[in-house]
């Protein structure tokens, strides 16, 4: 990549694929090896990214407000974190980033590609990431999972509350964009034990290491 020495995993996948229940345990396996970790998100990971994200997770507002919203929370992001820990030689591992602009405003909300494209050129075109985890569950699954949870007592956010029809738009624009970039992205079965998802996140990682 042409950023710095320092090593750029991003988490991606739909609500419900168990993604969020994997970034701790990277970030700490990262750091046991020795590594310094920088654990973040999106939308967030700043003062201000965290305001906006508010915004974005619980205000209705148009498809094209919401991808300019994004992309403004990730200048920040890339320009006050990112990038600054890559420049140290630090790892970095981000619970989304801008594959999941083109999942869930693209895929999702059709916005057009081609216009993702070019906010992502202008934000952050030489800031890409090393490795791309994309947890992957039928939709089916992710619908469950979402249930159990409200049923627990969790608010759901506007995007969890979407239909089935969306989730799937978004995972098929996931699994597009794997397809497209097969060097950048392991797709990981989430519907596995924990353990056996671990076992070869381990696996990912300690390949990464050596490169």
């Amino acid at each position: 990549m042409t950023h710095a020495t320092g090593q750029f995993i991003t988490l991606e996948g739909i609500d419900g694929a168990g993604k969020s229940t994997h970034a701790g345990w990277i970030a700490g396996w990262i750091d046991a090896s020795g590594r310094t970790v920088v654990a973040t998100r999106e939308p967030g990971g700043t003062a201000l990214g965290e305001k906006l994200r508010a915004l974005l997770l619980r205000e209705p507002m148009t498809h094209d407000s919401e991808a300019l919203l994004m992309f403004a929370a990730r200048r920040e992001h890339v320009e006050s974190l990112i990038r600054p820990a890559l420049a140290r030689g630090e790892c970095v591992v981000c619970d989304r980033f801008t594959d999941a602009t083109y999942a869930y405003q693209g895929g999702g909300h059709g916005v057009p590609f081609a216009r993702i494209r070019e906010l992502e050129q202008w934000i952050h075109g030489d800031c890409q990431p090393d490795l791309t985890f994309l947890f992957d569950v039928p939709t089916a699954i992710s619908r469950a999972r979402l249930d159990q949870a409200h049923v627990g007592g969790r608010d759901l956010d506007k995007f969890e509350r979407e239909e089935g029809a969306f989730f799937e738009r978004v995972r098929n624009a996931y699994l597009d964009r794997a397809a497209a970039e097969p060097r950048r992205f392991r797709i990981i079965d989430s519907t596995r034990p924990l353990a056996s998802v671990r076992a070869e996140l381990e696996t990912h990682l300690i390949a990464l290491g050596s490169r």
